[in-house]
């Protein structure tokens, strides 16, 4: 058990991360409160599911848009500045949502554009997020450290909805942007306690150049390419989730057990999280990758073919447990072999990848349960995703033999960090 048990040593070795793992897990916990207030307030306004769809929508160009040039941004200027400059920008955002929901007649056209400025201050925040987190931990402690990072963003993904619930029940919709305020306030303070990180190098300002440069380098790099396709493969092919409620009131006639679906794979991604104290010891990280998003796979298959609802959420829990175990390997692929001045356009470039797979997914989803069945969209899913994640290893060889230990990408970043002292 003790090897299983979750290395905590970044969070006891490093204040800074420390700051970071709490301030992501607040504000994620504050996204997930409004994550459920939106699509609500929408709906309770419009009475359309389609309203309620075109907030994914709106908020698609400015992901793909700020994504890219947050990350060229992030790899020009102080990083811990941008943090705390877009954290203040999303909880003004936040605010007008407030005092529109606390009015008697809340315009819908104020949810779609605060919703457009929030998805683009977001965009732009997250990849100083992700580019920052190695600076603050050893180079051999950043397999723990994306665990832990995984660890909190689960926690506001499993308590946030059900507390947004909650408010939306019992005080109203406005409340839940007040306690998403709170949480960007908090989240923001932290950003602002965390010292400085200098960029090594020479930067040059965010530009089309910059961004095409990023792109170029990831094309480059099989081992990278690797880490996306299989992400892209896995969410585009197997995500289930736009399908729950047709599973729960359809199919098993048990609405009331729809927060189950919903609950299990971040139940099941804690779980595997909590021990996985054994992944600072493997070094074939695509190997693990790949092994890992198939199993993902063959648990969303049986998921589709299980008789009751009780037995979908088991193997949905085990879904989110291996999808958890790929996404650590990949954060720890990244973090580990991306030079620093690269660091924050390819964390624009990774966001896109792990953001546009779920949309993409949602629509195969919807289209196949409509043609077919939604047990056969489930399960045909789960299976295409072994096939579409075999076919990555096989075709890209690089990504299978990849070895922390010799990777000659790995071995420059370990050597130039020990150059600086950052160990």
């Amino acid at each position: 058990m003790r090897a299983l048990r979750m290395d905590v040593t970044p969070l006891r070795s490093s204040r800074d991360f420390r700051l970071l793992f709490l301030a992501g897990t607040v504000f994620y916990f504050g996204a997930m409160v409004t994550y459920v207030a939106i699509p609500f307030q929408i709906y309770t306004i419009t009475g359309s599911n389609l309203a309620v769809g075109a907030v994914g929508l709106v908020e698609l160009v400015p992901l793909v848009v700020f994504g890219l040039y947050g990350g060229a941004l992030a790899d020009h200027v102080d990083r811990r500045k941008l943090l705390v400059w877009t954290g203040v920008a999303q909880a003004g955002f936040t605010a007008v949502l407030a005092v529109n929901a606390f009015r008697d007649d809340p315009s819908v056209w104020v949810i779609f554009v605060v919703s457009a400025l929030l998805a683009s201050s977001s965009s732009m925040q997250r990849p100083s997020r992700e580019a920052l987190m190695p600076r603050t931990v050893t180079h051999e402690q950043i397999p723990a450290a994306n665990a832990l990072t995984s660890l909190g963003m689960q926690i506001g993904v499993l308590v946030g909805p059900a507390v947004g619930g909650l408010l939306v029940a019992y005080v109203g919709i406005g409340w839940c942007f007040l306690i998403d305020i709170c949480g960007l306030g908090i989240a923001t303070v932290m950003f602002v306690l965390m010292r400085p990180y200098p960029h090594r190098e020479e930067t040059t300002p965010p530009s089309l150049a910059g961004i095409g440069q990023g792109v170029r380098y990831a094309l480059s790099r099989r081992d990278l390419l690797g880490t996306y396709f299989v992400d892209i493969a896995a969410m585009l092919l197997a995500l289930p989730v736009v399908l729950f409620p047709a599973l729960a009131k359809e199919v098993f006639e048990k609405p009331q057990l729809l927060g189950l679906l919903y609950s299990a794979e971040t139940v099941g991604a804690l779980v595997a999280t909590a021990l996985s104290g054994w992944t600072s010891r493997i070094h074939h990280h695509g190997r693990a990758i790949v092994i890992a998003a198939a199993t993902y796979g063959v648990c969303i298959g049986f998921a589709g073919l299980m008789p009751n609802i009780w037995l979908v959420a088991v193997f949905f829990a085990l879904s989110g447990a291996a999808d958890m175990i790929s996404a650590v390997f990949r954060g720890t692929v990244w973090s580990q072999t991306i030079p620093e001045s690269m660091r924050g356009r390819l964390a624009g470039i990774e966001m896109l990848s792990y953001s546009l797979g779920p949309l993409g997914g949602q629509v195969r989803a919807g289209i196949t349960a409509d043609l077919w069945s939604v047990r056969g969209a489930i399960s045909s899913g789960g299976f295409a995703c072994i096939g579409g994640v075999t076919l990555t290893a096989l075709v890209l060889r690089d990504f299978w033999s990849y070895d922390a230990r010799t990777d000659e990408h790995a071995v420059a970043e370990r050597a130039t960090r020990a150059a600086v002292g950052e160990s």
